[in-house]
């Protein structure tokens, strides 16, 4: 199934289902998506509107960003998925011979890379909702501030999510260098999205 052209039902549906996968990773994508499409639309709810003039040029550069995210997150939502059956997919390698066990193993860590690496994309993307956010909440139409701030909710959920994803796959790596600085990385991109969070809810609190 193209996760991205299956209608909301048949996603819950597949996402409900006993089959791994779809799974976190691709939920947290959909998250950060679906954030990310309620920061255009609060763009576009601020364009043009009378006492937000000399904002427009930043509300429209936000608008642009905004709208790539979610495109790019929503692709994500199957390639994640795709990196989880490049995992399952190595692990059926066969293995009755020496060569065969070390094509497997390399292909195996191959691929928990692989799988670290989409949901290490999708966490920096739903980073950077949150800072698009950030930057305009004081600044856009202050009837849509429930709206943005929604938007920031599903990118700091989107963004835990797939650290998890990361979280979860790292054990299975052996390359400990890389292990330390994805561990490192996890907690530098997560205190820093919480303050990030933190602020646009304070700031929606003030104006509400």
């Amino acid at each position: 199934m193209i996760l991205t052209e299956a209608t909301l039902r048949e996603f819950i549906d597949v996402l409900s289902s006993t089959s791994p996968a779809p799974g976190g990773g691709s939920a947290a994508a959909l998250s950060g998506a679906l954030g990310a499409s309620l920061v255009a639309m609060v763009c576009r709810l601020t364009i043009g509107k009378k006492g937000y003039e000399e904002h427009e040029a930043l509300i429209k550069s936000s608008l642009i960003k905004a709208e790539q995210l979610a495109n790019s997150l929503l692709d994500a939502v199957q390639k994640d998925t795709e990196a989880f059956d490049s995992v399952m997919a190595a692990f059926a390698l066969p293995k009755a011979t020496d060569d065969e066990k070390e094509t497997r193993r390399e292909t195996i860590q191959e691929a928990f890379k692989a799988a670290v690496a989409s949901p290490e994309n999708i966490a920096v993307k739903c980073l950077n909702i949150l800072e698009i956010a950030e930057e305009i909440v004081d600044k856009c139409n202050s009837n849509a501030i429930s709206d943005i701030a929604v938007g920031a909710l599903e990118a700091w959920a989107g963004l835990q999510g797939a650290l998890l994803n990361i979280r979860i796959n790292l054990p299975s790596i052996k390359d400990t260098g890389y292990v330390d600085h994805k561990r490192k990385w996890i907690a530098e991109i997560t205190d820093e999205g919480e303050r990030l969070s933190e602020e646009i809810k304070k700031e929606v609190s003030r104006i509400i």
